[in-house]
């Protein structure tokens, strides 16, 4: 079957494209002023935006990877929404120049001054050093890259009738996703490090990037939920998709990775004030006050106990409206989790968030929505041509 012939002008998606371009004009106005008022604000604000849309790309590709491993109607009608996302994942990379042209002002490590009268600094230059930086850098993207086009590609061919609809041919996408699930935690767990831990580079954690690939699949479960949502009356998802089923599945999948997110970043709280060290306390003790306390009383709230409460409702579960609600609040929660950590790292004279903290994010997130919703549009919204797409939803449809 030619897929192509399925694509809808969906006109909630030109509504998607426009409320995108709408904030990426406003949010990428306001820091462009910002930038002449505070540079070192503007690219910490940057890095923030940046992380946030890294985790719409990144994450939907692990879920897509798993999803060609696992089967299962929840992939099979998310699929086009992981791929979509994944494919954003060139201009996640662009994102991360400008941060090149920041890194002394972001990274101590970066400055030689510093590390020159730092002891400690002196024995991690072997790894924290600008070329190998971006050495890494460069490395994680390319993974991440080819995995995303490896998979879109041989999907469109399964669209347009290219490859042999049977279930052997689908070797392909395991033969990818199998290694390239592993390897994105790895990577992921590196740029963690790199991007966000070595702000201070005196601090560190075991658990930090699991903390970080858990907030990712968070973010990527809450961001199909939200999109399906949307188009949940749009053919064919008016037939294929049943609220009672794929909705259900979803926001159990999401109550799970609020519970893992949650007992990932407790265990680090746990670890450190369970050790007492002095390298690992500032982490904590820097976020509990000065005002970050009301931000992680907050984020306990609303990132946690909110979201978990809300979804151990079976019938919330299997209302799409009701729950995108819940997802989009995760949402704005990671924006929220992504400031609290990345903000302590610097020094603050006064109330801890700066608007640029709200309009760089809001800015990037816009951009990214707009090329999202235009790679959405370009393909059929579900993979009708795979071979267990009839076989998955033989027993559902009326």
């Amino acid at each position: 079957m030619d897929t192509h012939a399925l694509i809808a002008d969906v006109p909630a998606l030109k509504r998607l494209q426009k409320i995108g371009g709408i904030a990426a004009f406003w949010g990428l106005l306001a820091g462009a002023v910002g930038a002449f008022l505070d540079l070192d604000q503007f690219f910490r604000s940057w890095l923030i935006g940046f992380l946030f849309c890294l985790g719409l790309s990144v994450g939907p590709l692990a879920l897509l990877m798993l999803q060609h491993l696992s089967g299962g109607q929840w992939g099979l009608v998310g699929r086009r929404v992981f791929e979509a996302a994944s494919r954003n994942i060139p201009f996640v990379a662009l994102m991360f120049i400008p941060l090149v042209f920041g890194l002394p002002r972001l990274y101590t490590w970066a400055q030689p001054e510093a590390v020159r009268t730092d002891e400690i600094l002196q024995r991690k230059a072997l790894y924290l050093n600008v070329p190998f930086f971006l050495g890494r850098a460069v490395l994680y993207f390319a993974i991440w890259t080819l995995c995303s086009w490896l998979l879109n590609s041989w999907s469109a061919a399964q669209d347009r009738g290219e490859l042999a609809v049977h279930p052997s041919d689908t070797r392909r996408f395991r033969t990818v996703s199998a290694p390239g699930l592993l390897v994105y935690v790895f990577t992921m767990t590196f740029a963690s490090v790199d991007w966000i831990m070595s702000l201070d580079p005196h601090w560190y954690s075991t658990i930090f990037g699991l903390i970080f690939v858990a907030a990712q699949g968070l973010t990527a479960f809450a961001l199909v939920i939200s999109v399906l949502a949307l188009l949940s009356n749009v053919e064919p998802y008016a037939t294929y998709l049943i609220p009672r089923l794929h909705f259900l599945d979803l926001g159990k999948l999401l109550l799970a990775f609020v519970m893992l997110w949650a007992y990932f970043s407790f265990s680090q709280l746990l670890i450190v004030w369970a050790g007492n060290l002095p390298e690992e306390i500032p982490f904590f003790a820097n976020r509990f006050r000065g005002g970050w306390q009301y931000m992680s009383l907050a984020i306990l709230f609303g990132h946690f106990a909110l979201p978990f409460a809300l979804l151990l409702s079976r019938d919330l579960k299997r209302r799409p409206h009701l729950l995108a609600q819940v997802a989009i609040g995760i949402l704005v929660m990671r924006v929220i989790d992504l400031i609290w950590t990345v903000e302590p790292m610097f020094p603050h004279r006064r109330f801890p968030i700066h608007w640029m903290d709200i309009a760089l994010p809001v800015g990037l997130a816009g951009i990214w929505l707009f090329l999202f919703a235009r790679n959405l549009r370009s393909r059929p919204l579900l993979p009708l041509n795979d071979p267990f797409f009839k076989e998955a939803f033989a027993h559902d449809l009326p």
